[in-house]
C-alpha cells in the first residue's frame, strides 16, 4: 500500500512536470532570461510559473506576494521586480517539488514511510525557509547600509570642508571606495549616473532614497536636499550632527550582531559538552557493568 502510494505520487509529480512544461513552457521560458542571482532551478521555472498563473496564487495570497516583492525590490532593484518575484516563488515551489519527489523515491527504495513523510515535510518547509532567508538578506542589507553611511558622511564632511562641491564630493566617495560591491556604494553610483545623465539632483536623491528603503537614508536625503545649496559651514554642521546620530546606530547594530553571533555558538558548545561527557562517562559506565 505504502509503495503504491509513493509510486503514484512520484509518477504524478514527474508526469505533471512534463505536462506543465509542454503546456506553459513556451509562454514562461522567457522568464529564464531575467538576471537574478541565486537561482539554481531556472529550467524548472516554466511549469511552476504556469501553476502560479493558472491558480492565480498572487491574487489569492496578495499579502505574501507583495511582501516578497518588496524584499525582492530592495535587494535586486525596481526593474523587473514582478518577474523576479514570480521567479523566486517558482524557485521555492520547485525545491518543495523536488523534496517530495526525493521522499517518494527514498520510500520506494527503502520501503520506509519516513521517506514520504520527510519529503512532504521538506516540501512545505523549504519554501518557508527560502522566504525567511530572503527577508534576512533584506535586514542584512539595511544594516550594512546604516553601518556604512557614517563613513560616507565623514568623507563628505572632510571633502566639503576642504572646498569641494557636494556633487564632486559624492563622486569622489563612490570612486575611491574600496567596497565597490557594498549596497550603499552601488546605490550611490547609480545616483551619480542619474544626475550625470540629466536627472535633477533632487529627483536623483529621491530615487536613491526609494531604492535604499531605510529610514536613516531618508534622513540623510532630507539633510542633503535642505542644506546642499547653502554649502559651507551650515552644510558641514548639519552633516556632523547627523553623523553623530548614525554612529550611535552603528554601535547598536554592532552590539546586536555580536549578541546574535554569541547566541549561535551556544548550540555547538552544548553538543561538544555532551560529546565530552559521553567520552568520559562511557569507559566508567562500561567498567561498572563489568
Amino acid at each position: 500500500m505504502l509503495l503504491g502510494v509513493s509510486a503514484a505520487v512520484m509518477v504524478l509529480l514527474a508526469g505533471g512536470w512534463v505536462v506543465l512544461n509542454l503546456i506553459g513552457g513556451k509562454k514562461y521560458r522567457s522568464f529564464g532570461k531575467v538576471h537574478m542571482e541565486g537561482l539554481k532551478l531556472r529550467k524548472m521555472s516554466p511549469p511552476m510559473l504556469y501553476l502560479f498563473d493558472r491558480f492565480n496564487l498572487a491574487t489569492r495570497f496578495p499579502i505574501l506576494f507583495f511582501r516578497i516583492q518588496g524584499s525582492v525590490q530592495k535587494i535586486y532593484g525596481l526593474r523587473q521586480s514582478p518577474e523576479m518575484t514570480l521567479l523566486f516563488m517558482a524557485e521555492s515551489l520547485a525545491y518543495g517539488w523536488l523534496a517530495l519527489l526525493g521522499g517518494c523515491l527514498f520510500t520506494l527504495i527503502s520501503g520506509e514511510a519516513m521517506g514520504l513523510l520527510s519529503g512532504l515535510g521538506l516540501g512545505i518547509l523549504l519554501p518557508v525557509l527560502m522566504v525567511q532567508d530572503l527577508h534576512k538578506k533584506v535586514v542584512q542589507r539595511e544594516q550594512d547600509i546604516v553601518m556604512e553611511l557614517p563613513e560616507v558622511l565623514n568623507k563628505l564632511v572632510l571633502l566639503v570642508g576642504a572646498g569641494e562641491t557636494v556633487q564632486r564630493a559624492l563622486i569622489h566617495c563612490t570612486e575611491k571606495s574600496s567596497q565597490q560591491d557594498h549596497p550603499l556604494y552601488r546605490e550611490l553610483r547609480q545616483l551619480v549616473q542619474e544626475w550625470e545623465g540629466g536627472v535633477s539632483f533632487q529627483q536623483a536623491f529621491e530615487q536613491f532614497n526609494k531604492r535604499c528603503g531605510v529610514q536613516e537614508v531618508s534622513i540623510f536625503t532630507t539633510t542633503m536636499l535642505l542644506n546642499f545649496r547653502r554649502g559651507g559651514n551650515d552644510f558641514v554642521l548639519a552633516l556632523r550632527d547627523l553623523s553623530r546620530v548614525l554612529w550611535e546606530k552603528r554601535k547598536a547594530i554592532s552590539r546586536t550582531r555580536g549578541e546574535q553571533a554569541s547566541s549561535k555558538l551556544v548550540f555547538p558548545m552544548v553538543v561538544i559538552f555532551m560529546i565530552v561527557i559521553v567520552l568520559l562517562g562511557a569507559p566508567a559506565f562500561m567498567m561498572m557493568n563489568i
